[in-house]
């Protein structure tokens, strides 16, 4: 396959982005269908997001995905933003239009595939569920919780104002790190929103003691797949999801939206983006 001038172009906008493997995933449903298309990633500093952003959009790209920290300010700059994006407060996909920027939010889409997926007894609204971060990918996270009926969220984090910030905005309880024991108690579902799980940061050693066996763990980090949140969970005997199935899950409609194309099924992907990761 080659590529000429006439190509679609996309990408991911991080900080950082050299771990992220959507530009492997988005190529491999690429080279299925044949298409004169690239994607590829984008590293931003603070200052200079908006910049970025800018940029590709004057070099003709058709949008990008965003990532961890811009999310919040993804939704801040665009021109219009779709009822997803608006209630979760966060935007990771940013399409760029003739009328100009427009924000969606597709992480409530992924994080619902996920837990279908691996863990499809639970009904994330029939109980509590604990939300571990309060950024902008706890934003989309509460957001689809809220959209499907949860109505007890426990936000825990380290700074208890943006813990209750979020509570204000989607219902719930606030919880400090220090509380997270107590926020973990008879819930149905945890799941941790932070880049605490990444390979080169040691995290925090969450109290999964304290919750039902029953309740399923949810880690949006996956590199690497098993974070140490994961396999305590597994240790303990409790329903573990990755977050490799929420990126495939939260990538589809974005493929789509860049692409006009249906990415094939997501099974091969899985084991191509496995072998990268081991």
């Amino acid at each position: 396959m080659s590529i000429t001038g006439t190509a679609i172009v996309a990408g991911v906008v991080g900080r950082p982005i050299g771990h992220s493997l959507s530009p492997a995933l988005h190529g491999a449903w690429i080279r299925a269908l044949g298409l004169n298309a690239v994607y590829a990633p984008f590293q931003a500093i603070d200052a200079g997001f908006e910049v970025l952003v800018q940029g590709l959009r004057a070099g003709g790209v058709r949008g990008v995905n965003v990532t961890l920290p811009f999310k919040e300010m993804a939704v801040a700059m665009a021109d219009r933003v779709s009822a997803d994006a608006q209630a979760a407060g966060a935007a990771n996909l940013l399409l760029f239009t003739e009328a100009g920027i427009e924000a969606r939010n597709t992480d409530g889409v992924g994080l619902l595939a996920a837990f279908a997926e691996q863990a499809p007894t639970t009904n994330l609204a029939s109980g509590p569920v604990a939300i571990l971060g309060a950024g902008g990918a706890a934003r989309g996270a509460c957001a689809v919780l809220a959209s499907m009926g949860a109505r007890d969220l426990r936000i825990v984090n380290r700074t208890r104002e943006r813990a209750e910030a979020m509570t204000e905005r989607f219902g719930g309880r606030a919880f400090a790190i220090g509380e997270a024991a107590a926020a973990l108690e008879d819930v149905v579902a945890i799941i941790n929103t932070t880049s605490a799980g990444l390979a080169d940061n040691a995290g925090v050693d969450w109290p999964l003691e304290a919750a039902p066996r029953r309740a399923a763990v949810m880690d949006m980090v996956y590199k690497p797949l098993r974070t140490p949140l994961l396999e305590k969970a597994a240790r303990l005997g409790m329903p573990v999801v990755d977050g490799l199935g929420m990126l495939i899950g939260q990538a589809r409609p974005s493929f789509e939206a860049f692409f006009s194309e249906t990415p094939p099924e997501s099974g091969h992907v899985r084991s191509l983006l496995e072998g990268m990761l081991a």
